[in-house]
């Protein structure tokens, strides 16, 4: 996203509840200080490596990182991840435009699921 233009309801959504876990949270912390592979960063935050996918594919999917596959000196494939740029200006009128946006499918409300 440009910080010209205001992000869309969905990607607003997708960006808001991708950093809502304190462990996404602790891998863009862990990531601002460069890029990383997933063993050294799991190792780092303490976290299993399947959780840590778990957690990227979140992150990648709200476009907050981004990974690549490299192969080391020794031929081994390793995944490396590092922050996107990003930048969001979050106020009551942004949140006004970014709802208007909204698809029909994320307008739904929890009390209306649970009907």
């Amino acid at each position: 996203m440009s910080e010209a233009s205001a992000p869309s309801g969905d990607e607003l959504l997708k960006v808001l509840s991708a950093l809502g876990n304190p462990h996404r949270m602790r891998i863009v912390a862990a990531l601002s200080e460069g890029r990383n592979y997933v063993s050294a960063l799991a190792r780092e935050i303490g976290m299993g490596r399947p959780l840590l996918h778990m957690h990227l594919q979140r992150l990648e999917a709200a476009g907050i990182v981004s990974g690549s596959l490299e192969l080391s000196e020794s031929g081994k494939a390793m995944k490396y991840f590092e922050l996107a740029s990003f930048s969001y200006l979050l106020n009551p009128e942004v949140v006004a435009q970014a709802a208007r946006t909204l698809t029909e499918e994320d307008k739904t409300t929890v009390k209306e699921t649970a009907s």
